[in-house]
């Protein structure tokens, strides 16, 4: 009985051990912070991760799944969570926190706010991971329930350091901590590392040296960014006309506003981070700065060109023969690289006249582009691509005129899907009424939305596995866990009980023959 009982001990020893080592596992995840999310947001952004309509695993989320892979939380409402749980929240009219990781939301799409007014969001098929200053488009700031946030003391971010008062970093500043001085420039970085590297260690300056190396040496440049590669960035700019100041290797905002004109006028998507795109600024090729190209009214053109130090010298060519202001009416302006919902009926117009094969989703990618570059050549427009108020006006007009290609394209669509549908006898049920929706229905929005929302429904049932895994994981782990130890512990307690009887009745046995 006493081994029996030593048994059963050591069973339950075990038993406690592998709880603990369970709920310390399924309590990792609570160890989420604003700033983890926020680098974890940048991280997505520079590794390049895609869009996937019901994303959340690492590489490839929609926008839910982006914060939902780093912090789980309640992924299909997370401010409505948040203002339901007294986190705090507010309008981005009124202003942001200074805190790094807050949640951002508009109708139908969430982001994730880095600090110093930039933001990281999936956007959508065609534009997957965005990096930007925060527009007028997020309506709400809100602190994520699945995140901890600080409210004083050190926060460390993207290799920077960063001092918190009352829940905010502090910026503009400086502040004496432990009998070190610190400084904290416009963005709250501290001038040295806090907590760890005391600003009179003579190591310091090599420790910030080293790292600043090893950011120029890989990766994009962007504001901050220093080094030989900015001053060749600096100096093809001025060659191309987009910026006059010092060439002296420091991507501050002078460059970085001068970059931006460069993307705007070469089509690019324009956030101002010189990544990949910057081998078309060294091409051959690369667009010179030029004022008519700029899409802008002549006040903002002129707030551009003061800020990058580019002088005006189109003001004598804008008059026309008779005196007056050629400049064009600007005052709506959508072109590649814009996002939000006024860009949607636009694209419902190009998809209704056949110009646009695409799901109206406000984004204005390279398909966006191409549709208003077609409409504006059959329309007798300059084909900019740019949706300027021209275009916009004859878009919506009644003499807007069709594509000319869709109807015969139309047709072979139809020709190739009859076709594919006869080979592909073994379809489901389900995959043969989407095939008929597809060859039966006309080109109009209604086709073109059945289409985005069948794409959305196959990559949604793609990901559906690794999304349910993770959105259960806490519940199945343990539940699992708690039947798994129940069962090992009545097949110990089966083992022993069996080996104890059986050993009872040998005694017995030999207790009879010894009498006999």
């Amino acid at each position: 009985m006493k081994k029996f009982k030593k048994i059963i001990s050591i069973i339950m020893i075990a038993a406690l051990i592998a709880s603990v080592a369970v709920v310390s596992t399924l309590n990792a995840g609570a160890a989420a912070t604003g700033a983890g999310l926020a680098e974890w947001a940048l991280n997505a952004y520079y590794s390049g991760w895609t869009y996937v309509w019901g994303g959340a695993s690492p590489g490839a989320v929609d926008c839910s799944g982006l914060i939902y892979s780093y912090c789980g939380g309640n992924r299909t409402s997370m401010l409505s969570d948040a203002q339901a749980n007294g986190r705090d929240w507010g309008y981005v009219s009124s202003g942001i926190p200074r805190v790094h990781g807050l949640g951002l939301s508009r109708p139908g799409h969430v982001g994730v706010y880095i600090g110093d007014g930039m933001e990281v969001d999936a956007r959508g098929t065609g534009y997957n991971m965005c990096y930007e200053a925060v527009g007028s488009s997020w309506s709400c700031w809100f602190k994520l329930t699945a995140v901890s946030y600080p409210t004083s003391g050190w926060e460390q971010f993207n290799g920077n350091s960063y001092y918190y008062e009352n829940g905010e970093y502090i910026v503009n500043t400086s502040r004496t901590i432990d009998g070190v001085t610190y400084y904290f420039d416009s963005t709250g970085k501290s001038s040295s590392q806090g907590g760890a590297v005391s600003a009179s260690d003579s190591s310091s300056s090599d420790s910030s040296t080293a790292a600043s190396v090893k950011a120029d040496d890989n990766g994009p440049l962007k504001n901050g960014s220093q080094g030989e590669r900015v001053e060749k960035l600096q100096s093809r700019l001025q060659e191309l006309g987009y910026y006059s100041g010092v060439v002296d290797g420091d991507f501050g905002d002078m460059t970085e506003k001068a970059f931006k004109l460069f993307q705007k006028q070469a089509g690019l998507y324009v956030d101002g981070i010189a990544g990949s795109d910057t081998d078309y600024l060294y091409a051959d090729n690369a667009p010179v700065y030029t004022a008519e190209k700029n899409s802008e009214t002549a006040e903002d053109k002129s707030d551009d060109l003061a800020e990058t130090g580019v002088a005006d010298d189109s003001s004598e060519d804008t008059a026309d023969e008779s005196g007056e202001d050629n400049v064009q009416n600007d005052e709506m302006c959508y072109q590649s690289g814009d996002y939000g919902d006024e860009i949607v009926p636009i694209q419902l117009r190009l998809i209704d006249l056949g110009y646009l094969d695409d799901e109206a989703d406000g984004g204005y990618g390279s398909n966006t582009e191409t549709a208003v570059k077609d409409f504006q050549n059959n329309n007798g427009l300059i084909a900019t691509g740019i949706v300027d108020q021209t275009t916009y006006d004859a878009l919506f007009s009644d003499s807007a005129i069709k594509n000319p290609h869709a109807k015969a394209e139309k047709a072979d669509e139809e020709d190739e899907d009859k076709e594919a549908e006869d080979d592909k006898t073994e379809e489901t049920a389900a995959a043969k009424r989407v095939a008929a929706v597809a060859s039966t229905t006309s080109g109009t929005e209604v086709e073109m939305n059945n289409s985005a929302l069948s794409a959305k429904a196959v990559a949604g049932v793609t990901n559906s596995i690794s999304v349910r895994k993770t959105a259960a994981s806490t519940n199945l782990e343990f539940i699992l866990w708690l039947a798994i130890m129940i069962v090992v512990m009545l097949i110990a307690f089966t083992i022993v009980y069996a080996v104890e009887k059986r050993k009872a009745r040998v005694a017995a046995a030999r207790a009879r023959r010894r009498f006999q």
